[in-house]
């Protein structure tokens, strides 16, 4: 990897702390990241080299996968490290930032390469860029990359205006505009599944595909963040990136070639594939919008999203959003993907369900029994696995069927040492791989497919709004909805009582999950 000075606009917060510190540790550790780099912790507060290095220390021995142990090692890692207080709306400071990194960039032997992580709101990505461009620090020979976190804008509008900023300093190529979930183990891991196996390519369609289940539910509420979601709420902070980049990584078509930009360009077809809601009666008809109330779960009572810390009292803003989406093309037309997302929720998993057709009604063993349908379940999140239920004869009994269990556990192979996501998006942006962000044609039509919805939201006020008992599954609405089509929403783990799981060791078994 070619060496870079990494300039972290942000870097007292709490993503650095949790995510980028140990991430760039544990490529450190992997060899990864060789000796020629450079990170610079920029931020309004003052903090002294020490004081940072002992912040990134203190992150790294909390949340890295790996443990700072051998003092003498670390000493080495932290050397690479400096603070820098800045008042990123003064562009004197960025002249004073230009001779610090220029310093750092002989030290170092970086190359002239700079990667600028803008950990801020998205509202002040426009001015550090022009301020970046009139500091003089993408006056070097290397490259200059920007690594921008989500949202990115609030609509399409200010997606738009800020786009327009960062394109009059960077170049689209340049931009690396990062959603965690593309760094995910088995989120990429789809694409390898679904095109490396040549039995899912003839059946990955509204022939032998029922529907699709994507569901990302959270236990927790808003916590400290509720200033932050109640302007936001679950289809902006959630539909408008996770779950629809995972829809297209699930609906794209196999890409011609193996490139970064071929493989974006097929998720782009997906997005612009998608059914458009008519009318406000038609979102209502097709989406689900939900808010905690007062709960219950595990004995421990729950507050109503209402009683939050920074909640209005009277908000309106959803915390469970779930649609019935279609994907108009020749390969999906007809197939509903249904997805949801919400916090207070029983369980925390993210998980992708396909759930084929089953076999013909009358015909040789389906007269007898009532067989279960096929599913393939991508598991994403706590644990990661592939997962699938097909349907077999009992051991040992007279031609008694019953649904088994073929799962993959990636986590128990791999464990604790599986890269985490950002581990991944942050090597890839250092190299120049920009295939897991997202393109500005990406974030525009999914901002345009979510504006309908919030505008009919808009229009419709608190009409639809349904309140569901924290530490629940949701509104009813959302049970309904499948079922309109003949469906319902499959358990997390794609498992329910009475299923046979095979287990792998030394000895195959089964057992009957009870």
């Amino acid at each position: 990897m070619t060496g870079a000075v990494f300039l972290l606009f942000g870097a007292t917060g709490d993503l650095a702390k949790r995510k980028l510190f140990p991430a760039i540790y544990s490529l450190y550790r992997e060899g990864k990241l060789n000796d020629r780099f450079a990170v610079v912790g920029l931020a309004r507060r003052p903090r002294t080299n020490e004081q940072f290095r002992q912040d990134v220390l203190d992150s790294i021995q909390e949340f890295a996968r790996y443990k700072a142990d051998d003092d003498a090692g670390w000493a080495s890692f932290a050397e690479h490290f400096s603070y820098m207080s800045l008042d990123i709306h003064d562009v004197n400071g960025f002249h004073q930032l230009r001779a610090l990194t220029e310093e750092l960039d002989r030290k170092f032997d970086t190359g002239g390469n700079r990667l600028f992580y803008l950990a801020l709101a998205p509202e002040l990505f426009g001015d550090v860029s022009f301020n970046l461009r009139e500091g003089g620090l993408l006056d070097t020979s290397g490259y200059h990359r920007l690594v921008i976190e989500k949202p990115f804008g609030y609509d399409l509008p200010s997606a738009e205006k800020l786009n327009t900023q960062l394109r009059q300093v960077f170049e689209e190529k340049d931009i690396y505009r990062i959603d965690h979930y593309l760094g995910k183990e088995m989120v990429q891991n789809i694409e390898f599944v679904r095109f490396a196996n040549a039995f899912f390519e003839p059946i990955w369609n509204n022939k032998y595909i029922a529907n699709v289940q994507i569901t990302l539910s959270e236990t927790v509420g808003v916590e400290e963040r509720g200033g932050y979601y109640d302007k936001s709420g679950a289809l902006r902070d959630m539909a408008q990136n996770h779950m629809l980049q995972m829809l297209t990584m699930m609906a794209m078509e196999p890409p011609s070639r193996l490139h970064p930009e071929d493989i974006r360009d097929e998720k782009v077809k997906v997005l612009r594939s998608l059914r458009p809601f008519a009318s406000a009666a038609d979102v209502r008809a097709n989406v689900v919008r939900g808010q905690y109330a007062a709960g219950e779960f595990k004995g421990k009572t729950l507050p109503a999203y209402r009683a939050e810390p920074s909640v209005a009292p009277e908000s309106t803003t959803e915390t469970f959003f779930a649609a019935r989406v279609y994907v108009d093309n020749f390969r999906w037309a007809g197939v509903p993907f249904y997805v949801r997302t919400g916090k207070r929720l029983p369980v925390k998993t993210t998980e992708i369900v396909v759930e084929f057709k089953n076999v013909p009604d009358n015909v040789y063993l389906s007269r007898k029994h009532t067989l279960e349908p096929n599913l393939l379940v991508f598991r994403i999140n706590p644990l990661e696995g592939i997962y699938m239920k097909m349907n077999a004869k009992q051991p040992g009994s007279e031609g008694v069927l019953v649904p088994v269990a073929l799962d993959l556990c990636q986590s128990s192979k791999v464990g604790i040492n599986t890269p985490e996501a950002y581990e991944r998006l942050l090597y890839d942006a250092t190299r120049g791989d920009s295939t897991y962000f997202t393109r500005w044609d990406e974030v525009a039509h999914a901002w345009q497919y979510v504006d309908q919805i919030a505008a009919a939201w808009a229009e419709l006020g608190a009409e639809d709004l349904v309140l569901y008992p924290a530490g629940s599954w949701g509104p009813q609405r959302a049970q309904e909805l499948l079922a309109e089509n003949g469906f319902r929403w499959w358990p997390v783990n794609g498992q329910h009582e009475g299923e046979v799981e095979w287990e792998t060791g030394t000895k195959a078994e089964a057992k009957v999950l009870r």
